[in-house]
């Protein structure tokens, strides 16, 4: 699982014209799936995006979680994140999770980031989206489930 982090002020995705979802402060979330992704994987994600305390303090110093200003989430799907243009001038996804492994992975990661008691908004798996924000900091990450797993540097 692959995921692009932007710290926002607001952000929302429109699908053909409608506004599928919308939030205030909070984290955008792109969100792949590799094919060899597992709940447990999905469920490491989740907790460490979301209590990544990335916002700043009375001290301007970043140490305050989505928790502790009253943050949302807007999670977009995104296969793309596992594009691979090593060679030639067209990406190729065949790292990307085909549909019947994605879609239950990213469904299962916004069931966790609700039951954390997160406001979550989606976009649509597979659809066209127009996805706007008003990026603060900007502060952006990128984490991969593969680094979680990996052991920590002395």
């Amino acid at each position: 699982m692959r995921a692009v982090l932007t710290k926002v002020k607001h952000a929302s995705v429109t699908i053909d014209g409608e506004l599928k979802g919308k939030i205030g402060r909070g984290f955008l979330i792109l969100l792949g799936v590799a094919p060899d992704d597992t709940e447990e994987k999905c469920r490491k994600m989740a907790d460490k995006l979301c209590s990544l305390r990335i916002f700043d303090d009375e001290n301007d110093k970043i140490n305050l979680s989505l928790d502790d200003v009253g943050g949302e989430l807007l999670v977009v799907s995104q296969f793309t994140l596992y594009g691979n243009c090593r060679k030639g001038r067209r990406p190729e996804f065949l790292s990307a999770a085909r549909p019947e492994i994605a879609i239950p992975m990213y469904e299962k990661f916004v069931e966790i980031c609700r039951e954390k008691g997160y406001h979550v908004e989606t976009g649509e798996f597979g659809a066209y989206m127009e996805v706007e924000s008003l990026n603060d900091g900007p502060f952006t990450l990128i984490v991969d489930s593969a680094d979680l797993d990996a052991p920590k540097k002395q």
